[in-house]
């Protein structure tokens, strides 16, 4: 095989040449038969032992010579191929276009590179990495056509695997009901499905997982770094999200698990080098959220309406002493007086009196230990834009009866207070049903109820503005007293409503007022203090 070859090469004097002009530069002048054999010689060597199935044919494609390579990678041993077209290794796989495209370019003095699908002499079809190259003799015409060729089916397979693999993931975590964002150690996202896109334009918070990182993070505090140095997931994490503008409210169950790949960059081919991801799920679960909240609104109207009806009694008690009081007052000045005149003839006055006297106070003490007391309640971090929405909800019926619009305007990220739970219910329902009461009172074409919230780096701030008739600034400091009313009927609609609002907000170490620069309707400026220090005397 080897002589042949060397005849071949001998023969047509393209390669020849080639390496007889190089040996003088190799070897010098007066080794050039020495040095052009050693050339030849290793020039045969490295054709038929190089790892490249390599054929030369004459300008029709007829074989005039394979190495041992080409022989392992097609089956076909010198004796079958040489003298045979090199078409005897083509598949009907392979397009027509693609021999046309083939022969195009090699005709054209250029080289062709491309894969086909060729056929071992068994029969077995395999894909060829092919470079054909033509070779030109020295007035630059086209002698032969040198092809080199691998075997790349296998190679083919394992990156078809790949991909289909890839392709595999990426249709489930697609087809997935929930949204999944793998993450690497910096946070960038690597890949995503397309519930996960479709939050970038719902919540409208920029890129969605640098935002539930970030509450994961403040949320979990040193449990996160203990949870990924472990490489420990996490479950059941629920966030409430208001979107911008506020006009829905969704929440989301966060889990992650983080894993180790190894890096397949050139950098990491002699190194052991691994990176983390973080495989984070969002599940949207609004919906049992709002069935939840459902029957947690049903619970606290109860619980409301069991506070009312406790209220009203205690007011009506409380109401009823008060005016009880008044004619005591009268009577127990009367005593007084005739008292101190000492006269025999009003004798019988004076102890009719103090009968009428004696029966006021005990129908006040009977009174009193009639009045339904108030347990304490516990004091936990609160956060007043859930307290204000539950509260919406709770006036819900009222609002929507009365074709009123509510403006929701809440600070997306408001700090929680410590203080009860039901008597800050309490407070904004009665803020809530007094302005209420004021819109639909005031008959005017708009009615409107707005309701915002705000914080600075001492104080959160609530508003509660309504479109009614307002009131007049004469009487903005006596609403807060015991039994006064701004309304028409005076006294027989008189009531705590205010008194008890602010004493809640006192109770939370907080403030009241009627905000003076206002020009339309009423609006109640309500703050409290950041400051963790745990309000006393909550009932």
């Amino acid at each position: 095989m080897k002589k042949n070859s060397l005849r071949f090469l001998q023969t047509h004097t393209n390669m020849a040449s080639v390496i007889s002009e190089l040996a003088p530069d190799l070897f010098g002048e007066k080794y050039i038969d020495k040095g052009e054999r050693m050339l030849y010689s290793l020039f045969i060597e490295a054709v038929e032992q190089v790892p490249i199935a390599i054929s030369i044919t004459d300008k029709k494609a007829k074989i005039l010579y394979v190495n041992e390579e080409f022989s392992r990678v097609t089956g076909y041993q010198p004796a079958d191929i040489l003298g045979e077209n090199e078409s005897i290794l083509s598949d009907k796989r392979t397009p027509r276009e693609v021999y046309y495209d083939l022969w195009r370019t090699i005709s054209s003095k250029k080289i062709w590179r491309g894969t086909l699908c060729n056929r071992h002499k068994s029969g077995e079809p395999y894909l060829s990495d092919l470079t054909i190259a033509p070779m030109l003799n020295e007035s630059g015409a086209i002698t032969h056509y040198i092809g080199m060729h691998r075997d790349i089916t296998k190679t083919y397979e394992s990156e078809k695997k790949v991909v289909n693999q890839k392709l595999l993931i990426e249709s489930v975590i697609n087809s997935s009901p929930i949204a999944m964002v793998v993450l690497d150690d910096q946070d960038r996202v690597i890949l995503d499905n397309h519930n996960y896109k479709a939050l970038v334009s719902d919540l409208d918070k920029g890129e969605p997982a640098t935002y539930f990182l970030q509450l994961l993070r403040e949320e979990m505090g040193d449990l996160w770094a203990q949870l990924q140095s472990k490489e420990q997931g996490f479950n059941h994490r629920e966030f409430r999200v208001e979107s911008k503008g506020n006009q829905r409210v969704r929440w989301f169950s966060c889990a992650g698990n983080w894993f180790v790949e190894k890096e397949v960059n050139a950098d990491a081919f002699f190194e052991n080098v691994s990176k983390h991801y973080l495989i984070l799920t969002l599940t949207d679960i609004t919906r049992q959220r709002r069935q939840m909240e459902e029957l947690h609104i049903q619970t606290l109207k109860t619980m409301m309406a069991e506070d009312e009806r406790v209220r009203g009694i205690r007011e009506t008690l409380l109401g009823a002493m008060h005016q009880i009081q008044m004619p005591m007052n009268q009577i127990r000045a009367a005593e007084q007086i005739l008292r101190h005149r000492k006269d025999d003839q009003h004798a019988g006055l004076l102890q009719i009196l103090q009968q009428i006297q004696q029966s006021g106070e005990e129908a006040v003490v009977t009174m009193q230990k009639c009045i339904p007391e108030i347990l304490q309640t516990a004091v936990i971090p609160i956060n007043l834009n859930q307290i204000l929405h539950e509260v919406l909800l709770l006036t819900n019926q009222r609002i929507w009866s009365n074709d009123i619009e509510v403006q929701w305007q809440p600070l997306a990220e408001l700090p929680a207070i410590l203080g009860s739970e039901n008597r800050l219910r309490i407070l904004f329902k009665q803020l809530i049903d007094n302005a209420i009461e004021a819109i639909c009172e005031s008959n005017g074409s708009e009615k409107r109820l707005k309701i915002t919230t705000d914080t600075d780096a001492e104080l959160i701030y609530v508003g509660i503005e309504d479109s009614g008739l307002g009131i007049p600034v004469e009487k903005r400091a006596k609403v807060f007293e015991p039994f006064y009313t701004t309304r028409p009927m005076g006294g027989n609609q008189a009531g705590m409503g205010l008194v008890m609002a602010k004493e809640i907000v006192n109770q939370h170490q907080g403030f009241i007022e009627i905000d003076p620069d206002c020009e339309q309707g009423c609006r109640f400026k309500i703050s409290f203090p950041l400051r963790r220090q745990v309000p006393k005397g909550i009932e």
